[in-house]
C-alpha cells in the first residue's frame, strides 16, 4: 500500500535550474506532440502523497551533446509527427487539443501538470537499464529451501531464450481465433496432458493464477455439487497462503472453514452433517505425505468432494491422488521450469474427474476439426465463461497464466517422463542424505519432525540451540531457512542444490551444532553410505505411498529431448501463431500494444527472478524500491490516494475493490449493504466479482445511444438506497465512447450512501487527460496487462492492481506470511504478498521511459488512431456509438447487423476473412451480439493503421458481390474463409469455387510479399464440444491420423 511515509524524499525542480533533458519533452517530440499544452479547466489533485518520482541524479541540458537519443516515447508511439499531422487533417482538426476537447468532455478534463515530466519523470532506454540493473542489484539472492510452494526452478536455456524471451510466445492474445492460434493451443494441450498424467484425472484446464485461487474454485466447486452443503474442511498442512486465499473466497459465499485433522473433523456429527468436501496437501507443508485413501472413500460417503493440493515433480515418484479418491487435485506447476520471481506469475495446475469437467473454471482446450478434416484445437466449454453467464457464474475467471503454462508444458515436453524422474529422484535423494546426516550428528541437537517425505524435512531443534541461532548461521551463508518457530525450521529442496550447495547447507547446521565441517568427498561417500545413486525411480519411503502407474507416454513427450530437436518444436508452433510481431491485435478492451525489449530485459534479471516470496525483508530492498516508485506513479496517473498491486489479474482486482468497499461498509456499521449495480453493457467479470464478494446485482438499463439509462440509475438506486453498496461502472464505456453524465452517475450513487467502482479496463484513454477520482469513483482496477505493457502472453499473466481514496486505503488486502496491505486489510486475494511480482519490473519500466508526458501523448494517439480508423471506415461500415461531435474514445463499435439479411454473413464471418489479409481479427460480438469492437492503441504506425482500414474496406467490396448477386450465399471467398495453403494447392479437379485462388489468398497486391498464413480451415465449435477431447494425442491415434 502507497502512504506518504513510505515516499522516499525527492528534489523538484526549480524553475531555473535546467533538468536533464527526459524531464522534458526533447524538441522532436515537441514537434510531434503537436502542441499538445492543454486549454481544458484544471481539475486539482487532492492527493496528500509527494507528487513526484525520483529524481535523476543529474541534469543536462536538452540542446546538449550530452543528451541522450534513445527517448523512449518516439519509439512506443507509432505514429509520427507527420503521420499525426495527416490523421488529424483527415478528422478535420489543426491540431491535437482541438481534437482531444472535441473527444473527451471538458468537465472532467485534469490539470496537464499532475501527469507530467515534472511529476514521472522519464528515463531514456539506456538510462533505464542502468536503474534496473541498480534496482535488481539491492536484493540480495540468497540461496533458499523454505519452500512452501515456491523453488529455484531450473529454465532450460532453449525454453528461456525462445519462449520467455520471445515476443512470438510473449505477445500474442488469448486464442478465441484459434486458426491463427494452433502453435500455442497444441502447447497447452501438452499442458493439460501433463497435468491430467501426473494427477491420474480425466481433465485439467489450461491454468488458473496461482495455487490458492485454484484451491478457493475447488472448494466453491465443492459447494456447488453439495446441494446446499456449506461446512469445508481444510487439512492443518495446507499451505498458509492458501487457506487465506480460501478464507477470501468463502465469505461471499457463506461457506465455513474449519481448519484442522479431517480424520479427526470428520467424526463430528455437526460436520459430517453440513460437509461439502475438503482440502489436504500432498506432502503437506511441513513435508509430511499421508495415505489419505480412507478419508476420501468416507468423504464420499459424507456427499462430499476431496481435493488435493499437490506438487507435480513429487508425483512422478508419489501415488497420484486420481488412483486414491481425489475428485480435484491443484497446485503451482512453477517447479517445471519457472523462476520463483518473488512469488509469481506462476501457473496453477487443476485437474478434475470426467463427472465434474463442465463445471471446471478455467479455459479448457479441446480438439475439433478444421473445414478441411483438420485436427484442431480450441478454446472448448465456453458458455461456461462469467462472459456469458454473468452473474450467474460462480467464478469470474476470465484469463489464465498461458506463457507460464506454455513454460511449464515444454519442460515436460524437453525432459521427458524419464527426465522428470531423474530430477525427482536427486531432489528426494539429496534430502534423504541431508536428513541422514542430520541424525548421524553426535548428540544431535535436530530430530526430523515428518516421517515421511519427498523433498521437505521439518527439523525440531534442542532448546540449548535454539532456531534464531541456526538462522543467523545460514545467513552469514547467504542462505535462507524456513522460520516455524522458536524450536522449528524447514528445509526444501530442489531441482538447483547440487554438490556444493548441499554442503554448504549441511555446513550451516554442523556449525550451529558444534561438529565437524563437512567435505565434498564426505558427502559423495555419505550418499554411497544411505544408497543414494541417484538412479531414476530410487525412492527412500513406504511402499503405499509410490508411484506405480505410467505417465506422459504420449509422444510429444518422447520425442524432443536433444536441444536441436526441442528448438525446432518450438519454432514449429510458433509458426502457426499469430502475434504482434506479424501485425497489429486490434482486439477492443484488450490494449494490445507495444511491449517493448527494453522492458522485458528486467524480467530475467536474477535479482528479480531470484528471489522467494517470503525471503526476510532486508533481501528484498530492490523489490520494495520498485513497489514504491509503481504504487507512487499509479497514484499519479489514477489520482488515488493508494495502491495495492496483490491482485494478479484484472479480475481480481474487481474482486478485491468490492471486498475493500464490503469491508468498509462493515466498518462503520452498514453491513446490511449489499447492492451492486451493473450496467447491462459491463463487461462479464463485473457482475460475477460482485457475486463472488457476496453481494446482490441489480441491472441498470443502457440507452439507444449507448450512454447509461439515467433515469433507471435514478430509480434503482432510490429502490436499493438502503441496501446500495456499489455502482460498477467502465469508462469510457465499453462501446467506446466518453459518456458526458459519469460525474453525475457517482454523485447519485454517493448521494445515497454508495461507493463507486470504475473498470479500469479502458484507462489507456484516460492517462493525463482525466483520471478515475475525477470522474467520481472510489476504487478501481488497472490493468497492467493492457495499458501499462505487460504482454498478455498468449492468455495470460496479468496484473490487476487497486486503487483506491483515503476512506478505503485501511482495507487492502494483506497476506498470512507478510505484512502488507492496510491497517484494517481484508484477507488475501492472491497467494504472494505482491501478486505477480517478478513482472511488476515491466510496467515500472514502460512508466518510467515514457514519463508523464509520454503517457498522456500515449492517450491522446490512441485516441486518435482509433477516430483515424471510423473514418476511414465511414460509409462503409455502421458505426454505432459516437459522441456529439461524431467522435470515440480510444475503440470504436462497428454493427454488422445490417449484412446478415442480404448476404447471410455473420461478425465472425467477418472475423475469419480477416485472417486471409495476416490481420487479427477484432473483439467480436462484444458488447454486443451483431459488434465489432476495434481497438488499435497508439503504438501502431498510419501505415498499420491502414493495412487494417485496406483489408476491410476491401472485405466490404466482397460482400457487395455477394449483396449484388455476383457471388452466392454460403458458397463465396468470406463464407469459406479463412484459407490455407491446403486449399490453395488443390487440383484444379477439386477446385469448386466462384472465385480464384488469387482472390482467395491474395486479396491485396501486398500480401504477396507478406503473408501469414493459417493452418487451418474454419474451426467447428459445436463438434469440438459434442466431442470432448482435451489432451494430446496417442500413438495410436496419431497413427491414425497417418493412415487417413
Amino acid at each position: 500500500m502507497l502512504s506518504s511515509s513510505r515516499l522516499s524524499a525527492v528534489v523538484r525542480r526549480s524553475a531555473k535550474q535546467q533538468s536533464h533533458p527526459l524531464a522534458l519533452v526533447s524538441k522532436s517530440l515537441q514537434a510531434r506532440s503537436l502542441s499538445i499544452k492543454s486549454t481544458s479547466p484544471v481539475l486539482s489533485s487532492k492527493r496528500t502523497v509527494s507528487q513526484t518520482s525520483p529524481a535523476l541524479p543529474y541534469a543536462t541540458p536538452v540542446d546538449s551533446i550530452f543528451a541522450p537519443l534513445d527517448l523512449h516515447p518516439e519509439r512506443h508511439i507509432g505514429p509520427d509527427a507527420h503521420e499525426t499531422e495527416q490523421m488529424l487533417a483527415r478528422l478535420g482538426y489543426d491540431s491535437m487539443d482541438a481534437f482531444i476537447a472535441a473527444s473527451v468532455p471538458e468537465s472532467i478534463r485534469i490539470n496537464p501538470s499532475i501527469v507530467s515530466d515534472e511529476t514521472i519523470q522519464p528515463y531514456s532506454d539506456s538510462e533505464f537499464s542502468k536503474r534496473a540493473r541498480e534496482v535488481a542489484g539491492m536484493n540480495k539472492v540468497f540461496k533458499s529451501y523454505i519452500g512452501m510452494g515456491y523453488h529455484e526452478a531450473v529454465v532450460p536455456g532453449v525454453i528461456l531464450r525462445n519462449v520467455t524471451e520471445n515476443p512470438a510466445w510473449y505477445t500474442s492474445y488469448t486464442p478465441y481465433q484459434p486458426e491463427i492460434a494452433q502453435g500455442r493451443l497444441e502447447s497447452l494441450v501438452n499442458y493439460q496432458t501433463m497435468v491430467t498424467s501426473l494427477t491420474g484425472l480425466e481433465f485439467a484446464n489450461a491454468s488458473l493464477l496461482d495455487e490458492g485461487t485454484a484451491a478457493a474454485e475447488a472448494m466453491i466447486m465443492s459447494m456447488n455439487a453439495a446441494k446446499g452443503k456449506k461446512t469445508y474442511i481444510v487439512g492443518s498442512g495446507v499451505l498458509p497462503q492458501t487457506l487465506s486465499v480460501i478464507r477470501t473466497r468463502a465469505k461471499g459465499f457463506g461457506v465455513k472453514i474449519i481448519v484442522g485433522s479431517p480424520d479427526e473433523l470428520l467424526e463430528k456429527p455437526e460436520i459430517a452433517k453440513d460437509l461439502c468436501g475438503i482440502l489436504v496437501q500432498y506432502p503437506d507443508v511441513n513435508g509430511e505425505i499421508r495415505n489419505w485413501e480412507s478419508t476420501a472413500k468416507k468423504v464420499h460417503e459424507l456427499g462430499g468432494k476431496v481435493s488435493v493440493a499437490t506438487d507435480l515433480l513429487a508425483l512422478t515418484l508419489l501415488k497420484p491422488p486420481g488412483e486414491w479418491g481425489a475428485d480435484m487435485v491443484l497446485g503451482n506447476s512453477a517447479r517445471f521450469g519457472v523462476p520463483a520471481g518473488y512469488g509469481g506469475p506462476h501457473a496453477a495446475f487443476f485437474s478434475c474427474k470426467d463427472a465434474l469437467k463442465r463445471k471446471m473454471p478455467g479455459r479448457i482446450i479441446g480438439l475439433s476439426k478444421g473445414s478441411n478434416g483438420e485436427r484442431a484445437y480450441r478454446l472448448a466449454l465456453q458458455t461456461r465463461e462469467q462472459h456469458i453467464r454473468r452473474e450467474k457464474a460462480t467464478s469470474n475467471i476470465c484469463t489464465a497464466q498461458a506463457l507460464l503454462a506454455n513454460m511449464a508444458a515444454m519442460y515436460a515436453v524437453y525432459h521427458g517422463p524419464e527426465g522428470l524422474k531423474r530430477i525427482a529422484t536427486k531432489v528426494h535423494g539429496l534430502t534423504h542424505i541431508l536428513r541422514e546426516i542430520l541424525v548421524s550428528f553426535p548428540s544431535s541437537p535436530y530430530q526430523i519432525v515428518n516421517k515421511h517425505f519427498f523433498d521437505t524435512l521439518t527439523i525440531s531443534v534442542s532448546s540449548d540451540l535454539g532456531a534464531e541461532a541456526l538462522h543467523a548461521i545460514a545467513a552469514d551463508s547467504s542462505i535462507n531457512l524456513r522460520r516455524i518457530d522458536e524450536q522449528t525450521v524447514g528445509v526444501t529442496l530442489d531441482e538447483s542444490v547440487g554438490l556444493v550447495d548441499l554442503m554448504k547447507l549441511v555446513n550451516v547446521f554442523a556449525k550451529a551444532a558444534g561438529t565437524e565441517q563437512f567435505k565434498a568427498q564426505q558427502l559423495i561417500n555419505k550418499a554411497n553410505e544411505v544408497g543414494a545413486t541417484g538412479i531414476a525411480g530410487e525412492v527412500f519411503m513406504d511402499e503405499q505411498f509410490r508411484r506405480s502407474s505410467p505417465f506422459l507416454t504420449n509422444p510429444v513427450f518422447n520425442t524432443h529431448h536433444s536441444e536441436t530437436e526441442m528448438l525446432r518444436y518450438l519454432y514449429f508452433l510458433q509458426g502457426k501463431d499469430l502475434s504482434l510481431v506479424h501485425s497489429m491485435i486490434p482486439l477492443g478492451s484488450c490494449t494490445m500494444k507495444l511491449n517493448s525489449n527494453a522492458s522485458m530485459v528486467p524480467l530475467t534479471l536474477p535479482g528479480f527472478g531470484g528471489i522467494h516470496p517470503f525471503a526476510p525483508a532486508d533481501q528484498t530492498k530492490g523489490y520494495q524500491e520498485l513497489i514504491k516508485e509503481l504504487e507512487h506513479d499509479l497514484a499519479i496517473v489514477t489520482g488515488y490516494h493508494a495502491v495495492s498491486l496483490q491482485p494478479n489479474s484484472g479480475a481480481q482486482g474487481e474482486f478485491a475493490g468490492l471486498l475493500v468497499i464490503k469491508a468498509y461498509f462493515d466498518s462503520i456499521g452498514q453491513s446490511q449493504r449489499d447492492i451492486c449495480l451493473v450496467p447491462v453493457s459491463a463487461h462479464g467479470t463485473n457482475p460475477a466479482s460482485a457475486v463472488m464478494a457476496g453481494m446482490k446485482v441489480v441491472s441498470v438499463k443502457v440507452l439507444a445511444n449507448g450512454e447509461l439509462d439515467m433515469a433507471d440509475l435514478r430509480a434503482k438506486v432510490e429502490q436499493h438506497k438502503d441496501r446500495l453498496a456499489a455502482f460498477m461502472v467502465t469508462y469510457p464505456s465499453t462501446f467506446g465512447v466518453f459518456e458526458q453524465g459519469v460525474q453525475e452517475a457517482c454523485q447519485i450513487v454517493h448521494d445515497n450512501g454508495g461507493q463507486v467502482y470504475l473498470d479500469g479496463a479502458n484507462l489507456n484513454a484516460q492517462m493525463g487527460l482525466t483520471n478515475p477520482v475525477a470522474c467520481g469513483s472510489d476504487v478501481s482496477h488497472l490493468n497492467l496487462h493492457k495499458t501499462f505493457g505487460i504482454p498478455h502472453g498468449g492468455g495470460g499473466p496479468g496484473v490487476g492492481p487497486i486503487g483506491v481514496r483515503e476512506h478505503l486505503a485501511p482495507f487492502l488486502p494483506g497476506h498470512a506470511i507478510v505484512k502488507t496491505g492496510g491497517s484494517q486489510a481484508i484477507d488475501s486475494v492472491s497467494s504472494a504478498p505482491w501478486g505477480s511480482a517478478s513482472i511488476l519490473p515491466i510496467s515500472w519500466a514502460f512508466i518510467k521511459m515514457l514519463g508523464g508526458t509520454g503517457l498522456t501523448n500515449s492517450a491522446k494517439t490512441s485516441i486518435l488512431s482509433a477516430n483515424y480508423i471510423a473514418k476511414r471506415l465511414e460509409g462503409a461500415y455502421k458505426l454505432r456509438f459516437s459522441n456529439e461531435n461524431g467522435l470515440v474514445a480510444h475503440e470504436l463499435l462497428l454493427d454488422l447487423a445490417e449484412f446478415e439479411p442480404t448476404t447471410g454473413l455473420k461478425v465472425m464471418d467477418f472475423a475469419k476473412r480477416l485472417q486471409d489479409f495476416g490481420i487479427h481479427p477484432p473483439t467480436c460480438s462484444w458488447p454486443i451480439s451483431t459488434g465489432m469492437l476495434i481497438e488499435p492503441t497508439e503504438s501502431e504506425s498510419l501505415t498499420e493503421i491502414d493495412r487494417f482500414c485496406d483489408a476491410m474496406l476491401q472485405i466490404r467490396k466482397e460482400v457487395q458481390a455477394i449483396a449484388d448477386g455476383k457471388q452466392p450465399k454460403g458458397n463465396n471467398v468470406i463464407s469459406h474463409a479463412p484459407h490455407t495453403v491446403a486449399v490453395l494447392t488443390l487440383p484444379d479437379d477439386k477446385w469448386n469455387r466462384p472465385y480464384t485462388r488469387e482472390e482467395a489468398v491474395y486479396p491485396l497486391p501486398s500480401l504477396r510479399t507478406n503473408k501469414f498464413w493459417p493452418t487451418v480451415g474454419r474451426i467447428d465449435d459445436a463438434f469440438g464440444d459434442m466431442n470432448l477431447v482435451c489432451n494430446c494425442p496417442t500413438v495410436e491415434e496419431l497413427a491414425i491420423d497417418i493412415d487417413a
